[in-house]
């Protein structure tokens, strides 16, 4: 009991810090590739959080076909650095080349949660009721419309319910579930069983 007493509390720090590090470089990334509004002020306050991290590694890391390689390098690395520090910490002996495979199949895990998360978030907020201009709100609209609108014009309003974003988190959960764990099994990650 004693060893676990202190590592699952440092392996959540690990895992709840980097995680979140490695999100939002994941989410600025999605804003750039969707074109989102960079002059909201939550844009800003991502590009702030980020730019001291991302913007010396553009020198060194160029774009390539308007894709930010650089933002995906550094989230690849924080997640890289999240796995082996959680084996290191859980007492798991590993090849330290091992974490920068297994980052991968996490890392398009975090993907799929940032869609979900957007579009559950994005739901309750409709529930509310015509609001004034959110900064979030509009955010929230630019990264969640490649799924949602397609969706909306396939499935009809039900008694004025928009039901294409329980559709799309349905889908994104199973298939999420389906590409994580085939990537897992490919690259031989160590975390396969767990579910997140």
């Amino acid at each position: 009991m004693g060893n676990a007493f202190l590592t699952n509390p440092l392996v959540f720090l690990i895992q709840a810090v980097l995680g979140l590090c490695a999100g939002v470089v994941v989410v600025r990334f999605l804003l750039q590739l969707l074109r989102a509004d960079f002059y909201n002020p939550v844009s800003q306050l991502i590009v702030k959080l980020t730019s001291p991290v991302l913007n010396p590694l553009r020198h060194i890391i160029p774009g390539y076909g308007g894709v930010d390689v650089a933002s995906i390098l550094l989230a690849w690395g924080l997640k890289s650095i999240e796995l082996a520090l959680v084996l290191l910490v859980s007492g798991f002996s590993f090849n330290p080349l091992g974490p920068l495979a297994w980052a991968w199949p996490e890392l398009v895990g975090l993907v799929f949660t940032i869609f979900i998360v957007a579009i559950f978030v994005q739901a309750i907020l409709s529930w509310l009721g015509p609001r004034g201009y959110n900064p979030a709100d509009a955010l929230l609209h630019a990264l969640t419309r490649p799924i949602l609108h397609p969706l909306q014009r396939i499935i009809p309003p039900v008694a004025g319910l928009d039901l294409s974003p329980v559709a799309a988190i349905l889908g994104l959960i199973a298939l999420k579930m389906l590409v994580v764990e085939i990537l897992q099994a490919l690259t031989g990650s160590p975390f396969a069983h767990l579910v997140r």
